[in-house]
């Protein structure tokens, strides 16, 4: 029985200069080979022209590629691409090409499925299944960023943590990750252009504050009344209460010095009453926020509705009149179910 190979891309620069040496290698060679996997996004040793071809039966003898593949690909009528990924082990996650005129923005997947039970998201009705390493995340940012060149002409600008799974809860390999697509030996994309979106972990929010990262944060909240929140998102209210939440984006602000973006989504006869927009505005005041307010993206035998729009505008005025800045984003990727909360892995075989 041969050697069971290992995937190369789990190896550090350090642990792949450890393996040349212990092959009589010079340790220069683990910079070029280091290169290829994480700066030049390699998908074989054969991509790897600058070593020789010894050396790159040496590292085909002991290494392999885990490789994502897209299974299927879907364009929207107003251009948004969205990606059934196929990963090594045959699960699936769902990624998102989001193109405007100035950006070319990919939404991301973090784990198979979801553990989340938030009742208006068709990702939550998935089993999770598991976290995506380091790699898988990067490899969808790569998909994407050679989409944007292909079909637009224009390379990604932007990354959100914003499609199946939720982040904070596959924390260790989100941030391996995010550190491989900002390190300039790697995509050497700037973090002020990565936004990490989550249902919000007091302890976890606390956690990064306390590492340091550079990117941003957004927080899906859809409601500032505990008990209506309650019955949006159950877990995140059973995990923590608006009031530990609170105090975690005070700590964040503490640390980083940066404001949060809270992202939420009105209903029709759910949140989309006065009393719902002054305590959002209230909410809003711990530290320095802007709001994105969502348009609605129905899912199948869902129970809510999208809210007027003379709600929307109610929702507006108070928080400006507060100065928050506020702002109504429309969904893009409808008709192929690509917009916030529709991934659902339907492609799936």
């Amino acid at each position: 029985m041969g050697e069971i190979k290992k995937d190369i891309r789990t190896l550090s620069q350090e642990g792949i200069i450890a393996f040349f040496e212990s092959h009589g290698e010079k340790a220069f060679r683990a910079k070029q080979v280091y290169q290829w996997l994480w700066q030049k996004s390699a998908n074989s040793f054969e991509e790897m022209t600058n070593l020789s071809k010894a050396t790159r039966e040496l590292l085909n003898a002991h290494f392999e590629f885990k490789q994502l593949e897209v299974d299927v690909m879907q364009q929207s009528n107003d251009g948004t691409i969205k990606n059934a990924v196929k990963l090594h082990d045959g699960a699936f996650v769902e990624s998102v090409l989001i193109p405007t005129d100035k950006r070319i923005t990919a939404c991301v997947s973090s784990q198979v499925g979801c553990s989340l039970d938030c009742t208006f998201c068709a990702t939550a009705g998935l089993k999770r299944m598991r976290n995506l390493d380091p790699d898988e995340i990067y490899d969808q940012v790569v998909v994407i960023d050679r989409q944007g060149k292909e079909h637009f002409g224009r390379p990604l600008t932007n990354i959100v943590f914003m499609g199946m799974g939720e982040p904070l809860l596959n924390y260790n390999n989100v941030l391996a990750a995010i550190d491989k697509i900002t390190d300039p030996k790697g995509l050497g994309m700037s973090p002020k252009r990565i936004t990490l979106s989550t249902i919000g972990v007091p302890k976890l929010i606390k956690k990064m504050a306390d590492d340091g990262v550079r990117f941003g944060l957004a927080i899906s909240l859809h409601s500032a009344i505990e008990e209506k929140r309650a019955k949006l998102m159950p877990l995140a209210h059973r995990s923590t209460t608006l009031v530990d939440l609170r105090e975690s984006l005070q700590y964040w602000y503490a640390k980083t010095g940066r404001g949060v973006t809270f992202e939420y989504v009105i209903w029709r006869d759910i949140n989309d009453t006065e009393e719902d927009a002054v305590a959002l505005a209230k909410f809003c005041g711990a530290i320095p926020t802007k709001v994105n307010i969502i348009q609605y993206n129905p899912i199948d035998n869902g129970p809510y509705t999208q809210a007027s729009q003379s709600a929307v505008d109610m929702y507006k005025r108070i928080l400006e009149e507060r100065r928050i800045v506020a702002t109504v984003r429309h969904s893009r990727g409808q008709d192929i179910d690509a917009a916030c909360g529709q991934l659902a892995n339907k492609t799936e075989a």
